[in-house]
């Protein structure tokens, strides 16, 4: 008798056309899935993140049961639970007398490294649930001196034909981001959300991580993911009819009480594995070739995915294992107690943290201009940083993270991702925003009592990383309107920040 082979299946391989299931035999092999302490917790991940991932599992579980595959999963709480991926593996191999391991290469290099490390051959086969395989994007970004995620996304639209006509973009450019950051308007008819409730084997799962991540940042309820592909579809099917239409005017905005806005809500299920990333794009662009959404808010929704979300991938992997760990602007202060819930008079911060506390989702404008544009303000060790944003959101997986945190917030690695550091005042976040009406300091006060924190933090930034910036292109006209205020002012203004900075390091609400 041929001894079966183990086919592992992660948490985030939720998807019935994975490729080490494709590998297998269904007749002969065992799938192993685990819900194991290590993966909960080698970042302090939300508590509504752990019930989704382990309640999807759960749920695809018995689907590849009912298709006739044999499982062996193991839950949180069974008393034989190793805890960590590799030594379920391996305690499954000696139950079923397996001597070979069948799995998709995971999206972290962290556990890439531990399945190769096992005594046991373990054979790891390309994602192929992603648009842009790894040796294409290498191949694209060879001998670039710039990897800009523009010119990569234009080869994706030629790689898959979304918004194309014959070889040039549909209505005769590759980008409408100028019309894709209105202000929030006066009134907002938000549409509404059909979140399910949670069934049985849901509510069990709920009721584990209640008791088992009591400490983490965040609660697992009220909880509203959906948990199945079927769910995940339903969820997308009604955004494109209610959200997607004006996704695109107000993609950027940022509205108190409104998180999600006209955002679609999918990142998590497209990572897990519930959603497949071509089929949502076609059926987006769908829309708009029925005269149901605009151009705009169609082909700024595709970039996010088949340019983005790919290209943070593809940097993700071709900068290799430190990338998570790079620190070029040498900033080393401790994450502000403020992004775990702490004291502050900051209403954009207060509202965010609040808001991704409860719902462990924030839209990609709070992440970087709110949540990362302080941390890099305030000179915040970009290994803190990213450690939150894996903990903090329902979506976060180190490929995503790194790039998107290291790279694009931080400015970490040095401009590999962004030309200059994404850095604002506080008059972008009022522009964008209705959370500085009802704040304690103001945006429009440069020093003082009253001064926005951004606005004296701005300037500190640039003032010491003037060396490195000032001759950058884009930034040359700051510096030379900065040149241009009286020397009081200046110093005033970096003393003012400095006592910022000292009451963070304090501990201090500010």
């Amino acid at each position: 008798m041929v001894a079966p082979r183990l086919i592992l299946v992660l948490g985030d391989q939720l998807s019935p056309g994975l490729s080490a299931l494709r590998a297998a035999d269904r007749a002969r092999d065992v799938v192993v899935m685990a819900e194991v302490q290590a993966e909960a917790t080698y970042v302090r991940h939300h508590p509504k993140k752990i019930a989704f991932l382990f309640a999807a599992m759960r749920h695809f579980a018995e689907e590849l049961r009912a298709q006739g595959w044999t499982v062996a999963y193991t839950a949180l709480d069974d008393p034989e639970n190793s805890h960590a991926i590799g030594t379920e593996l391996l305690r499954r191999a000696e139950a079923h007398g397996a001597q070979e391991v069948i799995a998709t290469q995971p999206g972290e290099w962290r556990l890439i490294e531990a399945l190769g490390a096992l005594p046991i051959p373990v054979q790891q086969l390309p994602d192929d649930r992603f648009l842009c395989p790894g040796g294409v994007f290498e191949a694209w970004a060879e001998g670039r001196k710039e990897l800009r995620m523009e010119w990569f996304y234009r080869e994706m639209r030629r790689r898959t034909g979304l918004l194309m006509e014959g070889d040039q973009p549909a209505g005769g450019q590759w980008n409408y981001d100028k019309e894709n950051r209105k202000p929030p308007p006066g009134a907002l008819l938000v549409p509404g959300r059909d979140d399910p409730a949670p069934d049985a084997v849901t509510e069990e799962v709920l009721t584990l991580v209640e008791a088992r991540f009591a400490d983490h940042f965040g609660s697992a309820r009220p909880f509203g993911f959906a948990v199945t592909a079927a769910g995940a579809q339903a969820h997308l099917n009604r955004w494109l009819r209610e959200g997607l239409p004006l996704f695109g005017d107000y993609q950027d905005a940022m509205v108190a009480g409104q998180p999600h806005l006209y955002h679609a809500l999918i990142g998590l299920y497209l990572n897990a594995g519930l959603l497949d990333p071509l089929t949502v794009c076609r059926a987006a662009e769908a829309e708009w070739r029925v005269g149901r959404a605009p151009l705009n808010a169609v082909e700024g929704f595709i970039r996010q995915i088949i340019g983005w979300r790919e290209y943070i991938r593809g940097i993700y992997f071709l900068q290799g294992p430190d990338y998570a760990q790079r620190n070029i602007l040498r900033h080393e202060r401790d994450l502000p107690q403020l992004y775990w819930g702490g004291a502050t008079q900051m209403a954009c911060l207060k509202t965010v943290v609040q808001e991704v506390e409860e719902g462990a989702y924030a839209h990609h404008i709070q992440r970087l201009m709110v949540l990362g544009n302080f941390a890099l303000l305030a000179g915040v060790q970009p290994a803190q940083v990213q450690d939150w944003f894996m903990g903090a959101f329902a979506d976060a997986y180190e490929w995503v993270m790194s790039a998107n945190v290291i790279g694009m917030s931080q400015w970490a690695d040095g401009g590999i991702v962004a030309s200059k550091p994404y850095v604002s005042a506080g008059a972008y976040i009022d522009r964008m925003s209705d959370y500085c009406a009802g704040c304690a300091y103001s945006p429009k006060v440069k020093t003082g009592p009253k001064a926005c924190p951004f606005n004296l933090l701005y300037w500190h930034f640039l003032d010491r990383h003037r060396e490195r910036f000032e001759k950058n292109p884009r930034m040359g006209m700051i510096y030379r309107g900065w040149d241009k205020r009286d020397e009081d002012t200046r110093r005033q203004i970096l003393g003012e920040a400095a006592d910022v900075l000292a009451r963070l390091d304090a501990g201090e609400g500010v």
